[in-house]
């Protein structure tokens, strides 16, 4: 288990995302945490792309993410919705899954993404708040083959000799996210592929600016200097920024994030 939340930091957890609900460990709990939280915290990396630190103990969690309006990535994201399950009384186990998304067949890659397997009455269940342009926003059941209506996409999980493939259904067809075994993670495996990917000079979250949040009827992305809007109806609209005050007002109204300190994105628009 994770460091539990004290009393204060629950309570300002749940302003930041502006949940209201019941706090015993349950899946409707768990379902409302999980629809408010990508909505309020977006996922970024801003801190690696400006070439920060990523601390990912506790306090510094709480602080950036819930006291001082920034987002994160997935060791970010799932690490603090870990402390706040703790603090519920929620069991659960940390897992590390192999990204898959928008890579050729048979891609071999690392363990780089955090996921939670939360057992609910007995059923498993999988939690990720952290996954960028198509963040869950309900929780799955661990369920192979279980076409699950969240409410956006649907998903699914395909599992092959205790492998588990998640899946999302765009436009009529299956298309793999990431692929996980319920191998437990320790911090001591979420901090060296954090360290990886926020310090490593071929990462992506080093070289590319990258921002995404979800509300209840569209996906926002932002990859550099162009900014993806995605309607549950259907519809894609691409826009590129003009300049940096540009960016940084995206960055504040559209995924609601308080910019860090000696923020400077001039260089993605140098001609």
């Amino acid at each position: 288990m994770a460091t539990p939340l004290a009393a204060a930091e629950l309570d300002a957890y749940c302003q930041r995302i502006g949940y209201s609900g019941d706090r015993t460990p349950t899946l409707a709990t768990l379902q409302g945490i999980h629809w408010h939280h990508p909505q309020a915290i977006a996922f970024e990396n801003l801190s690696s792309f400006l070439g920060q630190p990523v601390p990912l103990d506790l306090p510094a969690l709480v602080q950036k993410l819930v006291y001082s309006g920034r987002g994160g990535y997935c060791f970010e994201q799932n690490g603090l919705l870990q402390a706040v399950l703790t603090t519920l009384g929620f069991r659960f186990t940390g897992l590390g899954a192999r990204v898959l998304w928008n890579l050729p067949p048979d891609t071999v890659t690392p363990r780089s993404h955090m996921v939670l397997l939360v057992e609910i009455a007995g059923e498993p269940h999988i939690a990720d708040v952290g996954f960028g342009g198509l963040t869950l926003t309900a929780p799955l059941r661990l369920v192979p083959n279980l076409v699950q209506e969240t409410p956006h996409e649907r998903f699914r999980l395909v599992e092959t000799e205790g492998l588990y493939t998640l899946q999302v259904q765009l436009a009529e067809t299956w298309k793999p996210l990431y692929q996980f075994d319920l191998q437990p993670q320790y911090p001591c495996d979420y901090g060296v592929s954090n360290w990886h990917v926020s310090t490593h000079p071929t990462s992506l979250f080093v070289n590319t600016l990258i921002a995404a949040r979800v509300d209840g009827e569209r996906r926002y992305g932002l990859r550099n200097s162009e900014l993806t809007t995605h309607s549950l109806a259907g519809t894609t609209e691409k826009r590129r920024l003009a300049n940096a005050a540009e960016l940084e007002t995206v960055l504040s109204e559209v995924f609601k994030l308080n910019l860090p300190e000696n923020s400077d994105f001039s260089h993605l628009f140098a001609a």
